[in-house]
């Protein structure tokens, strides 16, 4: 396999983007003279798709590397293969054969992939893909053995697959079970990796947390009893990054955290005005539908609220101004915002969008919109970001295909540039690397 190429204009600035939806999300790492190397990260949320969808997203894809142009990229996917895991092998295999061989990525000499495809285990499988490509440019990169506990100097092009308990170059978990009981073959769970780039090392995790299950159950309470459910899977997943078995290094977590707005908050402001009437099943009395309805205006239906249907009557609310407006019930952060950090959204939310090729800008009557896909950092990753200091935007975090159907998840970026000496050096990293 052979990756494609283009011409840097200037060798000595690079480039770093994280790329992220239940379709894809990344970053982009960018440096100057003196900065450390460039670094891309990414991850997409892969539900199959029709093929005609996997062009659309591989090509906006392309294009936005193209832009970026980093040096270090990484594309963390979850729910790799969709829902019917064994019947998508040949789809799964196809993405990643058109991903390393795109003539879009030729410059990439070295590449790691990891594929969690043991579908077979219930008590293992995360369905958590993790990309990793590395620009012929950038001289001294490794990654962390975590059994060896040494960095190792990246070489080739690897691909990983089947048992990933055993690969030695990454933490993989699944979520116990009794996180989320009301699942009976839960995959979320996440999948964690350490590199260094001249001598400044960071985890990439790639995550995938819990739904909502019921828009119904969601509505009950603020926060949701889902909200509880995040936030616990999260704090172990932090708690298990910093633990004492390893140095403590910079990390980034992206990937799809299912985050929602705060459902009765949302309910409650969309529909002040409204009177509600409830549906229960004749069988049981649960209630089975909620509707809202104007209380004039020829009483018209202002929202339809079941287990799986949120269709609200205008959904403009949700893109105006990016549906900023709405930013005020997206708080599942605020509980970890001692330990993570995320740049200002100024994007759209990025779920649940419709999957007809026609409606790219249109979002499913499935659930409410929502910021689900999020690249989020520690505060130490925070300092390592360059700060502008003219009217030149070197920050940018934002979606990717946003008039283009990609799936039901937008894919989100981060772009970014390091200083140099950035970052908390690995003591004597040369001294313990073993060369591959």
């Amino acid at each position: 396999m052979t990756f494609s190429s283009w011409t840097l204009k200037d060798s000595k600035q690079a480039q770093l983007c994280i790329m992220r939806n239940t379709m894809a999300c990344w970053i982009c790492w960018q440096c100057q003279e003196g900065c450390v190397p460039a670094v891309f990260l990414a991850l997409k949320n892969c539900c199959l798709m029709p093929e005609n969808l996997q062009k659309n997203w591989l090509r906006e894809f392309y294009q936005v590397v193209h832009a970026h142009k980093p040096h270090f990229m990484a594309l963390h996917c979850q729910e790799f293969g969709g829902k019917n895991y064994e019947a998508s092998m040949s789809h799964v295999d196809k993405f990643v054969k058109e991903l390393l061989s795109s003539d879009a990525m030729k410059d990439y000499n070295r590449a790691r992939v990891y594929l969690d495809e043991n579908y077979k285990s219930q008590e293992h499988f995360t369905a958590l893909g993790s990309f990793y490509f590395l620009h012929e440019s950038l001289k001294n990169i490794y990654q962390f053995d975590f059994k060896a506990k040494k960095y190792k100097k990246v070489t080739g092009k690897e691909i990983y697959s089947d048992t990933l308990e055993s690969t030695p170059m990454l933490e993989k978990e699944k979520f116990p079970q009794d996180y989320f009981p009301e699942c009976k073959w839960s995959r979320k769970g996440f999948i964690r990796t350490r590199w260094c780039i001249t001598d400044c090392a960071f985890d990439l995790v790639n995550i995938h947390l819990f739904h909502d299950a019921s828009n119904l159950i969601a509505w009950e309470t603020s926060p949701s009893v889902y909200s509880g459910i995040r936030h616990k899977a999260l704090g172990y997943v932090l708690d298990r990054i910093i633990d004492q078995r390893f140095e403590k290094v910079s990390y980034f977590v992206f990937g799809d955290f299912n985050f929602r707005l705060d459902a009765k908050a949302v309910v409650e402001t969309l529909c002040a005005k409204a009177t509600m009437q409830t549906i229960r099943a004749a069988d049981t009395n649960e209630v089975v539908k909620l509707i809202f309805r104007e209380s004039d205006n020829d009483r018209k239906v202002m929202l339809q609220l079941e287990k799986k249907l949120f269709d609200y009557f205008n959904q403009d609310v949700f893109r105006d101004n990016n549906g900023t407006a709405l930013l005020e019930f997206d708080r599942e952060l605020s509980v970890f915002k001692d330990r993570l950090y995320e740049l200002d959204i100024s994007f759209p939310p990025s779920y649940p969008y419709s999957e007809d090729s026609s409606q790219g800008r249109q979002y499913m009557n499935t659930r409410c919109p929502a910021w689900c896909d999020r690249i989020l950092m520690s505060h130490s990753a925070k300092e390592l970001i360059l700060k502008s200091e003219n009217d030149e935007k070197i920050v940018i975090y934002d979606h990717i295909g946003p008039n283009v159907c990609m799936g039901d998840h937008k894919p989100v970026f981060l772009s970014f540039r390091i200083a140099a000496g950035a970052g908390k050096p690995i003591a004597n990293v040369h001294k313990c690397c073993v060369v591959q």
